[in-house]
């Protein structure tokens, strides 16, 4: 058996050719300084590029160098140079949703940079519930990111992650999400975010920013766009809902940006929003960075939207509501017009500014050379390394779930599965695996390759594409099936089916894609293995029913390394960990839904459904949270308190009570340290050792607000063969056996909450307990 990436990489090239590429690496590591450069004596030795002194002190005398001219072409992406300072121009635009990508223009490959390693998309690495995973990829990407801006090859502000709530099935960035469940998208933010941006303190390593802010799950839906969509969001939805991973974004992982969004949200757009962006995001949150429009979003909701009557306004409104930085062209223009007629003053447009400055003197770029300062020693060299690329594999292993295992018929056993006819439209797929967002990968392992390191294949692509528009090459397939001793088929989708501004039609696989699968099933001497690449879930109830489809994987979209990380699930060598983010709906689902319509919660007095497994109850495909292993696990509660008692700080003599309907208002309670504390052994029953994806759910106690359930923590456990281990799990009572009233306020219901740990359960009392009086 051999093992490793199965293609062309750097170690792989003519000796002539690395040495090319190492001399062009060490001549793109010289790269001038943004500012401050000590070879410039006139602005060298000018205040703000004294390190010694505070930042915000730098920030405030170049803010007084600057003149009004200068200051409007500092509020857009590509921000202008200003010579006479020594300040060089900057764009702000880079990607690193799952890798260092060449979506926007602040990132260029080639030269001493020809890729960078490209994990899998972020909906697969979600499938993990690893968030030391999810922190170990962020280090990854922020160390390729610094070396290819010291390379003069990228920027150090990086719009990345998607954190929007995976709402609608359909949604064609779906996939660029950690799924549907608020704490699973929080939790993923604020640890890939800490992986970017490093632990230096107030520095940073690169700047991370949590998009986009808020409600915004809807591209291009039956004749409605995002640019013209406005998301009627309850006050309820808002707050249990759509902003939680933002608010974690902000407050655990303490990102240094935000973006918003196209949307409006009840009739404002989110980027002229005072109430979203000064009150909420910089105000109740706290943000210690800049906000950022969606690309061109100032200039949509002026000229698409007609929110307001002049381009000034747009810009004064932006600009007052607390935009800091414009992604496109508008605040340069309107912005000095605005201050002259007197809709917008100069100390407005100086906050914005003093927020981005701030930021870039967080990142060094006022700091004089980068070679002498932190980071500045990463290089081509530091890119696509040995152990990024072994990375890439491992999360695209552990992203990978095992749907369906009849039998068991997984894994695939060495002696008897010698010849495998691999079938499919995504059967030889490379860009596929990497989903949107991403850049040129190092090197790519294809399933067809992956497979091949275990066994004979015989390839038949059965579809030209996914569209699979015809049934012209299944013959091929048929035969290959009736010939070899296991057949794989990878279906699915891709960025043609699912993408940004290409929200789905349906849920099932496109085209003759199920006609394939059978007819491969039907005709198949040895088990049939359906392996599905997509972002969004897919209806495949027809192959879960279908005794002739021996198991299902769903491998989402799983980076450079997928097809090798296939190949491992397939024939054992990893055993399948990962659990599904989002909920796998069938086809009706979608029928009489419109994805305009924001509810969470279901209503049956309008036959509203309801989205997420917190609040839908009709039947699914595949749970939230479901995966499969090649063991068995059992879990036993060996200790966990009965009674919680929840501290208040007192009670309101007032109509707006603390504890209204057995609910305690949360900003009432004395959250500090106040957690409920699990000790739960995991046992594997079974011949493989294997790890565990511990998911742990509460059921709070029955009301009007309540959701069915909620997840309230996670974690992985290795556990050997026939062995058991012991797991600490810690719940923030505030946080997590919270819901949400009809008003928005955060509350936590008293009486009893049942936690469920796969079989396992457990009952816990929360008992308020007064310990002085709040004054009204």
């Amino acid at each position: 058996m051999k093992t490793g990436i199965a293609t062309t990489t750097m170690a792989s090239l003519p000796q002539t050719i690395i040495l090319f590429l190492l001399l062009l690496g060490a001549f793109a590591q010289a790269r001038d300084p943004f500012a401050c450069d000590s070879k410039d004596a006139k602005t060298s030795s000018l205040p703000f590029c004294k390190v010694s002194m505070p930042i915000p002190n730098r920030v405030t005398d170049l803010l007084g160098r600057l003149t009004m001219q200068e200051k409007v072409r500092l509020l857009v992406n590509n921000a202008a140079a200003v010579p006479r300072l020594g300040i060089k121009g900057y764009e702000w635009w880079s990607e690193a949703l799952h890798g260092v990508s060449n979506v926007g223009p602040g990132t260029k490959f080639g030269g001493a940079f020809p890729g960078a390693t490209s994990f899998p998309q972020v909906i697969s690495t979600a499938a993990s519930f690893n968030a030391t995973l999810w922190e170990a990829i962020g280090r990854v990407v922020s160390d390729e990111a610094r070396a290819m801006y010291n390379g003069g090859a990228a920027g150090l502000t990086y719009w990345s992650p998607n954190v929007n709530i995976f709402r609608d099935p359909r949604w064609g960035r779906g996939q660029e999400t950690p799924g549907e469940d608020p704490v699973l998208a929080g939790t993923y933010a604020a640890s890939y975010v800490k992986g970017l941006q490093g632990n230096n303190g107030d520095r940073l390593k690169v700047a991370a920013c949590c998009k986009h802010f808020t409600a915004y799950d809807l591209d291009n839906w039956n004749g409605v766009d995002r640019f013209h969509f406005n998301a009627k969001v309850s006050k309820q939805d808002i707050e249990d809902t759509f902003d939680v991973p933002f608010k974690m974004c902000v407050q655990d992982g303490n990102v240094a940006s935000v973006m918003c969004s196209y949307n409006q949200v009840n009739g404002v757009p989110t980027c002229a929003d005072p109430n979203l962006l000064k009150r909420t995001i910089r105000g109740q949150w706290n943000l210690n960075g800049y906000i950022v429009s969606d690309c061109d979003s100032v200039g949509v909701f002026y000229n698409t939207q007609h929110y307001t009557s002049t381009p000034e306004e747009a810009a004064a409104d932006a600009i007052k509501a607390g935009l800091d930085l414009d992604c496109g062209p508008f605040l340069a223009q309107y912005t000095e017009n605005a201050v002259t007629r007197g809709l917008l003053k100069e100390a407005d447009v100086n906050s914005a500014l003093a927020n981005t400055l701030t930021v870039q003197m967080r990142l060094g770029m006022f700091d004089g050379e980068p070679s002498a300062q932190p980071f500045g020693n990463l290089g081509p060299k530091d890119v696509c390394t040995p152990a990024h690329q072994e990375l890439a594999l491992e999360a695209a292993r552990q992203g990978i779930v095992l749907l369906n295992n009849r039998g068991p018929s997984l894994p695939l056993s060495h002696l008897r599965h010698r010849t495998v006819a691999v079938i499919g439209p995504n059967s030889n797929a490379t860009v596929t695996m990497i989903g949107n967002y991403a850049g040129v990968a190092c090197a790519y392992t294809s399933p067809l390759q992956g497979i091949g390191n275990y066994a004979k294949t015989i390839h038949q692509m059965g579809c030209a594409d996914v569209a699979c528009n015809d049934d012209k090459l299944f013959s091929g397939a048929i035969n290959a099936a009736r010939q070899a001793e296991a057949t794989v088929l990878v279906m699915g989708l891709d960025q043609s089916i699912e993408a940004e501004f290409r929200d789905r039609t349906g849920l099932l696989l496109p085209g003759r894609q199920q006609e394939l699968v059978s007819k491969v099933a039907m005709a198949s001497k040895g088990p049939t293995i359906l392996v599905l690449m997509s972002g969004g879930p897919i209806d495949v109830s027809f192959a879960k029913n279908d005794p002739r489809i021996s198991a299902i994987l769903w491998a989402g979209y799983p980076g450079q390394a997928g097809g090798a990380a296939i190949a491992d699930v397939l024939y054992g060598t990893t055993n399948p960990e990962g659990k599904l983010p989002m909920t796998w709906y069938p086809q009706e689902y979608v029928s009489n839904l419109p994805m305009t319509d924001m509810a969470m919660r279901s209503s049956p007095n309008r036959n509203y459904p309801g989205r997420t497994y917190k609040f839908y109850k009709g039947p699914v495909v595949y749970p939230f949270g479901h995966g499969l292993s090649y063991t068995n696990f059992v879990h036993t509660i060996a200790s966990a308190p009965k009674v919680v008692t929840v501290p208040l700080d007192g009670h309101r003599h007032s109509g707006n009570a603390t504890i209204s309907g057995k609910a305690i208002k949360v900003n009432h309670v004395r959250c500090n340290k106040l957690s409920v504390g699990l000790q739960v052994d995991v046992k594997n029953t079974g011949s493989k050792e294997g790890t565990h994806t511990m998911l742990v759910f509460s059921k709070p106690p029955a009301g009007h607000w309540a959701p069915q359930k909620q997840l309230v923590a996670f974690a992985k456990v290795h556990v050997p063969a026939r062995s058991q281990r012991r797991v600490g799990i810690n719940i923030h009572v505030c946080k997590f056996l919270s819901v949400v009233d009809r008003s928005g306020v955060r509350r936590i219901p008293t009486g009893v909450h049942n936690l469920h740990i796969g079989g396992a359960k457990h009952s816990l009392s929360l008992q308020p307990v007064t310990l002085g009086v709040i004054k009204s």
